[in-house]
């Protein structure tokens, strides 16, 4: 049952399978430890993908991991986020996994960055929540959704990472913490080439979301979606490749994160759940960090 919930939601989606992708590169700027370089390639609406990769510097990559970065309200803030530059510190997983020996693809999120309209770069406007409410609202007039948008996104991205940085695809992960998250949750479910995934901040039933008023993402929004599968369920697709779920008892977003894991059989999910909220910290950052470094390092 569970290993049919990805074939389910692609087919509900009308996802296409997953394709060679070409890109291209630009300037190589070069870090303590690592080197940060822009990529760009084309979705699947003809759209450009922004992209950073990281890599180290020290010795060839060893495996890689797509890290998708958070929501926040902060549309200005995509990639740059994830490589330090703007932000939370602890959303900084591209030098401190670089830095560990993995390739990192950090890519803007439809909407984020540089894939808003209006304007590009870190500054915010004022049409930029309109514009992501707008990426949802015109799919779903056509029949189709963010979500599949947004995971035709994540399986590119995942084709890109194998190919600029000339990985083993058998030590590829993704990662993210937020809306990052919950890419990285319905990714990992769909995609079997993800290899591991970290899912952060993302993981509450719908019941929990219901009662709690706890909004649900754009990204979420699929007429039926909650008749067809619960959060466990989704979870439960991605075994027996390894997953962490990170958590915070007093974040709404991943109120019931536990009870959630609980449900779902096999011994394939590693735990971390802290007495905090939803933002990250030193010890959420530090732990999510080595345990990728570990999954690549073990694929």
């Amino acid at each position: 049952m569970t290993h049919d919930i990805g074939a389910r939601l692609r087919e509900r989606l009308g996802l296409a399978p997953p394709v060679p992708v070409a890109f291209e590169r630009g300037d190589v700027t070069a870090f303590d430890g690592y080197t940060r370089q822009r990529i760009d390639y084309r979705g699947l609406e003809g759209d450009t993908i922004p992209a950073f990769l990281f890599a180290p510097t020290a010795q060839p990559a060893y495996g890689g991991v797509v890290v998708f970065h958070q929501h926040n309200g902060e549309f200005h803030y995509g990639k740059s986020e994830v490589a330090g530059l703007v932000g939370s510190p602890f959303q900084a997983f591209g030098p401190a996994l670089a830095r560990r020996g993995l390739a990192v693809l950090a890519p803007d999120a439809l909407t984020f960055e540089d894939r808003r309209g209006e304007v590009h770069g870190v500054e915010p406007h004022y049409y930029d929540w309109l514009q992501h409410y707008s990426a949802m609202s015109y799919r779903l007039l056509d029949d189709d959704t963010l979500m599949r948008k947004g995971l035709d996104d994540a399986q590119r991205a995942l084709s890109v990472l194998v190919d600029a940085a000339e990985l083993d695809a058998h030590r590829v992960g993704i990662a993210g913490h937020s809306y990052g998250g919950y890419t990285a949750l319905y990714h990992a479910a769909v995609d079997p080439r993800c290899r591991f995934a970290c899912i952060s901040g993302a993981i509450c039933s719908f019941d929990t979301r219901r009662r709690e008023a706890t909004g649900i993402t754009l990204f979420e929004a699929v007429p039926g979606l909650a008749q067809m599968v619960d959060t466990h369920d989704v979870l439960a697709a991605i075994g027996p490749r390894p997953t962490l779920v990170v958590s915070g008892t007093e974040d709404k977003y991943s109120r019931d994160a536990d009870q959630v894991v609980a449900k779902v059989a096999g011994d394939f999910i590693t735990e971390l759940r802290v007495a905090r909220g939803h933002a990250l910290d030193q010890e959420r950052f530090d732990a999510i960090v080595e345990w990728l470094a570990e999954q690549a390092t073990s694929g």
